[in-house]
């Protein structure tokens, strides 16, 4: 049996040789700035190393000061789920249901509609508008506004209030969150065949709701995976948005997440094995919630 795998594994490698060599390029690029990087972490993540010297070997010693010293890695990584439960699922929810929405329309609407919602991602960093709307002069967006309607007696420091920050950078993160999975799935609805929704109304199903659960659903779950995998990446990846909008260290560490931390021993404290450490679990727990978000498409529809 297994020679028989073997020979035809030869023969399918003999018969796409063409094709593998196609994508050789793209593999050895993958590899040299992807996978290779990632098990340098690994393996830098056991040493201390402060680019200066030597890497020197310690073992977990920087996971265990990690998990059981840095009160502030604790505090980043509760700011980080707090975030990511709440952009991750709803972004992704929201997104498809916009999408699942504008495909029953007509095409030059569903064209003009899916610009203005994939907008967001397009252009990068938008969210820096938010500094003006949530300036905390009297002169800011928000600011001006309510003080001109009596609804203020004086400024709000809303970037610089530990109350405000983080409701703040949720709502940013979800705004910006929208666009990562819409365009799979608007690309992914128009995939579906209409002679199945038929069908199904042969067999009694009459339900919008029936016919997403069991045939929408299933026929996009390449589409489903993609979106929800970018959608767990920008929620626990979220990092730039909290540094531009509430500083960075944020007031009283208020929104001080996981990918903050890792830039703060990266990139300021130059202590790369710790820093590396922190990458590794940031790592795992992602590929963690992706095996879980697999294990829940795999439902879909039964």
């Amino acid at each position: 049996m297994e020679d028989r795998i073997r020979a035809n594994g030869r023969y399918n490698f003999r018969k796409n040789k063409n094709l593998y060599l196609m994508l050789l390029p793209f593999l050895i690029l993958f590899f040299t700035f992807t996978v290779l990087p990632v098990l340098f972490s690994m393996v830098v993540s056991l040493t201390h190393y402060d680019v200066l010297n030597p890497p020197r070997f310690i073992g977990f010693e920087n996971y265990r000061r990690m998990f059981l010293d840095d009160d502030l890695f604790t505090l980043s990584v509760q700011n980080t789920f707090v975030i990511a439960l709440l952009t991750g699922p709803i972004g992704y929810i929201l997104s498809f249901l916009m999408a699942w929405l504008i495909n029953e329309l007509t095409p030059k609407v569903r064209a003009v509609l899916t610009i203005v919602f994939y907008a967001p991602s397009m252009s990068g960093n938008a969210f820096v508008l938010f500094l003006f709307l949530f300036s905390s002069d009297p002169f800011g967006w928000l600011n001006s506004l309510l003080l001109s309607y009596g609804l203020l007696e004086e400024a709000v420091l809303w970037l610089q209030d530990p109350n405000w920050m983080m409701p703040i950078v949720i709502g940013v993160s979800l705004w910006m969150s929208l666009g990562f999975g819409f365009l799979s799935f608007v690309a992914g609805l128009q995939t579906v065949d209409r002679n199945q929704y038929e069908a199904a109304y042969v067999d009694g199903i009459s339900s919008r709701w029936l016919e997403l659960w069991y045939i929408t659903l299933p026929n996009m779950r390449p589409q489903l995976m993609f979106g929800a995998v970018m959608s767990i990446t920008a929620a626990l990846g979220v990092g730039e948005i909290t540094m531009i909008l509430t500083g960075f260290p944020s007031a009283q560490h208020a929104t001080h997440t996981m990918v903050n931390h890792l830039v703060d021993f990266g990139s300021i404290r130059m202590e790369m094995g710790y820093a590396s450490s922190i990458a590794v679990v940031l790592l795992v727990l992602m590929l963690g919630c992706n095996k879980l978000v697999q294990l829940f498409l795999r439902r879909v529809g039964t």
